[in-house]
């Protein structure tokens, strides 16, 4: 392996990222220029630490035990952690690599390849200097040392001059994905979805605030604006006992203060209402927004919501075949005509549903990623929405056009949704991260969950999805409160695919 030397390297968080060069190559100076002071295992501090300073000497010992200590016990927590030593000492460099491949982490080694005149300069203008009689040792030994580390296994050795990022998973590529939206952009169409409405000002005034939101979406770019569709909020985002509106009032309250947008549910449960019932819903959306309702549905999946309005939660099984019946009989009502529908699960004697939608053909989307859901979804509906990463998507997406090939359809629509936190630049997507995150969650695993990233970083994740195969992103806007600057900042990264 050859030493790396690039403009810049986003590396997965978690990592471990071991620095290897002589003293006063810069090695400190380049990790705290980098990283936040808590990600650092530096043995300089352990020695002021067990010791009477940095430059104590003889607590070297006592020092690096306690570091080799907090290195495991990082790196066994999964946590990114950048160790600050010399790392001329190939035991112990083979050891930290091993202790991240026992846990699952990418190691990577930044060589500092510093000339020694350099480090002699600086050495000397340190306050407390390292002995020149071991710095010249130190420097001998380096020079070993950096012909051996391409070959000792790290999954990279980058130079002190690449310029270095932990980023979440889902933005390690993305600086080139940018990049190929600049030269040759593609297009992409984006949706907001709305999954809270606990805003500062309260309930007195969520009808303005809601119409804000709606308004400011459609003039900063946004193609549609989608609601969750359930009675309460979801565990995975909040309290029972917080705000939530009813998902098709609003949708038609939004119809009345937007001119443009699309607007559907991210996604109606199927065990909500009775089927004809959310036919003449969406129908009625339709002709009131002038044509511009999406159907969302999905099999449902929160027992307690149920149980709490007294509904019956019906088995997997069962589900499914209300599901399929749903996406028969919903066309069939927007259609002419008043014939019969006996379905499997669902039976309704008279398919009257005037005004039809304006729509010829008002969208069906499904929601779910499982295979058995993709297939009704490939068979009946005109888009589906799913999760995941890209190589995930990437699957789903192939399964979908065999699906699609097998019944002599079109391919349908992919469409994907996710949380998306977005900083205008690393500073602020930091600070985000700190003031939203739960209180005893680790801000990388938070900002891994909700895609926390720049304008930047964000273009090369849905450029990603675009060449997978998805042709419209739904994103929910974590930080989306009586401040309506996230909508804006959101609004970038959609007009780099206009």
């Amino acid at each position: 392996m050859e030493l790396t030397d690039a403009a810049g390297r986003n590396l997965p968080s978690p990592c471990v990222v071991v620095l290897v060069g002589p003293g006063a190559a810069g090695k400190s100076t380049w990790a705290a220029e980098r990283f936040p002071a808590e990600l650092v295992v530096s043995s300089d501090r352990l020695r002021a630490l067990v010791g009477a300073g940095e430059d104590d000497l003889a607590a070297s010992a006592g020092a690096f035990a306690v570091l080799e200590e907090v290195v495991r016990q990082r790196i066994g927590r999964r946590l990114t952690t950048v160790i600050d030593t010399l790392g001329l000492d190939r035991e112990r460099r083979l050891g930290w690599l091993a202790l991240a491949r026992e846990d699952g982490l990418p190691c990577v080694a930044v060589a500092f390849d510093t000339p020694a005149a350099e480090c002699r300069r600086r050495n000397r203008a340190r306050e407390k200097r390292i002995p020149a009689d071991v710095l010249s040792a130190q420097l001998k030994t380096w020079n070993a040392v950096k012909k051996l580390l391409p070959d000792e296994g790290f999954d990279e050795v980058l130079r002190a001059a690449t310029e270095v990022r932990v980023v979440p998973e889902a933005f390690v590529q993305a600086d080139a994905a940018a990049r190929r939206q600049v030269e040759s952009p593609q297009g992409l169409r984006f949706g907001l979805q709305l999954s809270s409405y606990t805003h500062k000002a309260g309930r007195t005034t969520t009808a303005e605030w809601i119409k804000q939101v709606a308004t400011r979406a459609e003039a900063v770019g946004f193609d549609a604006v989608y609601v969750m569709d359930h009675f309460r909020q979801i565990p995975q985002l909040g309290r029972a006992w917080e705000d939530f509106l009813e998902s098709w009032t609003t949708l038609a309250y939004l119809a009345a203060c937007t001119e443009k947008v699309k607007l559907g549910t991210l996604v109606s449960g199927i065990t909500y209402r009775n089927v004809a019932h959310l036919g003449k819903i969406a129908a009625t959306l339709d002709v009131l927004s002038g044509g511009r309702a999406v159907c969302g549905v999905g099999l449902a999946w929160f027992e307690a919501e149920h149980k709490a309005y007294g509904w019956d939660f019906p088995s997997v099984s069962d589900r499914y075949a209300v599901l399929e019946d749903a996406l028969h009989l919903l066309p069939a009502l927007w259609g002419p005509g008043s014939k019969p529908f006996h379905g499997k699960a669902v039976d309704v004697p008279d398919t009257t549903c005037y005004p039809r939608p304006l729509q010829e053909h008002l969208p069906i989307l499904v929601g779910g990623s499982g295979r058995r859901t993709l297939r009704l979804a490939a068979r009946y509906a005109d888009a589906a929405n799913v999760f995941g990463d890209v190589a995930q998507v990437k699957q789903r997406a192939e399964y979908l056009h065999d699906q699609a090939v097998r019944r002599d359809r079109a391919p349908i629509t992919l469409t994907h949704l996710s949380t998306t936190l977005i900083g205008t630049d690393r500073q602020q997507v930091d600070a985000l991260v700190n003031r939203l995150r739960p209180r005893h969650q680790d801000p990388a695993r938070y900002a891994a969950a909700v895609n926390a990233g720049t304008i930047g970083d964000q273009v090369g994740r849905f450029r990603e999805l675009a060449e997978a195969g998805v042709a419209e992103v739904m994103i929910s806007l974590p930080d989306l409160d009586d401040d309506l600057t996230p909508l804006d900042t959101a609004g970038e990264v959609v007009q780099a695919f206009r």
